[in-house]
């Protein structure tokens, strides 16, 4: 089985990390200690919280706590496996987990008696393989909202509650790209939807970048494709065909990006991960609004000198808002040295405990409903108001919420889509030409 993986996980990428990223912090931590790997820096003290009250509960036994940025967690974490370092538990991501189930590395769970309707819903379902095998310990949830610059909204003439009704369509954008198109702004004080726009030279666009979206479009195209109807895969779940070759999508896509044609939506080459992200543009004026995840509300909320607010997805041609709901997990490494230990904290980790615990510091969205709550009551102390991100999940009336797609081969489905998304935003290929990656992408599915 380490032979498969090795051979799964390598490149010449994986092959230089084997000599160059040993884990110090995973091996000889001993039999009385819990190595655990996480990613998020503002969820660290209040996992440190939940460690201290786990010990308490198990005597004997310590969680060691290993944080590190996004992009050198899943390098190092795909190190690890190859290397034999890996940690005993580790935060996983839906995004990855097709992938780390297809390899075999995780440890099944199905004894820890986790009880999918103790859970937002869905949230559980996601981390089952197509074994049947539970790979995941619902850890938190997310969704996406519109968070944007009250003081550019007031200058536009718009209002809290347009923005929270706003309305689109593939033909002509509806009243969401009227909104946009007002709160851009040209290098003359020139708005978007006035005579003399100069589309060219904008001082101020409606929409910040996120870039081109890659193969999910969390941030990005996801809420408009979803409210039109369309889906990533023909199943929920573990689905074995793809659609980005779809009518509806690539009207979506044709019509998100147009956008930017129109000086509204802030270019490509404004989007730099970690340097320049939607956030970062908002910050800095450059944008007014972008659509963003709960995790980013401490973020905004936090920048000085920006007045924020949310806003939710605007209604598609469904009839009904749509935004991914992302939720996050434990797992546990099929070779981790602590075994025993790693699941004594893993369940403890899913505890209505561990999540009141998280929820109380107002960083994320726990994964039951009282983590939920305790997580919503934080952060009103704070004085944020978090309904546009809460009200998907409970006014399913009105709103659709939607998974990552689950399925195998993650990380090739990736390697396509990438460039062909990023060719279509930035440099004007027709959509057209997403179906034959659509194409290349299940025939890899089907083998």
């Amino acid at each position: 089985m380490r032979i498969r993986t090795v051979a799964a996980l390598t490149g010449a990428l994986a092959l230089s990390l084997v000599s160059g990223c040993g884990q110090g912090d995973t091996t000889g931590a001993g039999s009385d200690t819990v190595t655990y790997w996480l990613w998020d820096a503002n969820q660290l003290p209040a996992y440190q919280a939940c460690a201290k009250g786990f010990e308490r509960q198990n005597p004997g036994l310590k969680v060691k706590i290993t944080q590190m940025g996004w992009a050198d967690y899943w390098t190092k974490l795909t190190a690890s496996f190859i290397a034999s370092t890996e940690p005993d538990v580790f935060t996983d991501h839906i995004q990855k987990f097709g992938q780390f189930a297809d390899l075999e590395v995780l440890e099944p769970l199905d004894d820890l008696g986790i009880d999918n309707s103790a859970y937002q819903e869905g949230l559980a379902a996601n981390w089952t393989g197509q074994n049947g095998h539970r790979y995941g310990a619902p850890k938190d949830w997310d969704t996406v909202a519109l968070f944007y610059n009250q003081k550019l909204v007031k200058e536009a003439g718009l209002t809290a509650e347009e923005l929270n009704t706003l309305s689109w369509n593939p033909e002509d954008g509806g009243t969401f790209e009227q909104a946009i198109a007002r709160l851009t702004v040209d290098d003359n004080g020139k708005r978007g939807d006035e005579p003399g726009f100069d589309k060219k030279n904008v001082k101020v666009y409606g929409l910040a970048t996120g870039g081109a979206g890659d193969s999910d479009g969390q941030t990005t195209w996801s809420p408009f494709a979803a409210s039109a109807g369309w889906h990533y895969t023909d199943k929920p779940r573990w689905g074995t065909e793809y659609q980005y070759g779809d009518k509806t999508f690539q009207s979506v896509i044709d019509w998100y990006f147009g956008l930017a044609d129109k000086g509204y939506l802030a270019p490509f080459t404004d989007y730099t991960d970690g340097a320049n992200p939607a956030n970062a543009q908002l910050a800095s004026g450059k944008a007014a609004a972008s659509f963003d995840g709960a995790w980013m509300i401490s973020t905004y909320y936090g920048t000085k000198g920006l007045d924020v607010g949310t806003a939710v997805t605007p209604t598609g041609p469904t009839g009904k808002r749509a935004t991914m709901m992302n939720g996050l997990a434990d797992s546990i490494t099929k070779n981790a040295d602590n075994k025993a230990g790693a699941k004594k904290w893993v369940a403890y980790l899913a505890s209505d405990e561990c999540q009141r615990t998280v929820g109380g510091y107002g960083i994320v969205f726990p994964a039951t409903p009282d983590g939920t709550r305790a997580a919503v009551a934080a952060y009103e102390k704070k004085g944020i108001d978090v309904s546009a991100f809460t009200e998907p999940v409970t006014d399913s009336e009105h709103a659709t919420t939607f998974s990552f797609p689950v399925t195998d081969y993650a990380a090739d489905v990736y390697a396509l889509m990438r460039p062909a998304m990023q060719d279509v935003f930035a440099n004007g290929a027709p959509v057209s030409e997403l179906t034959k990656t659509n194409d290349q992408i299940n025939f890899i599915l089907g083998q």
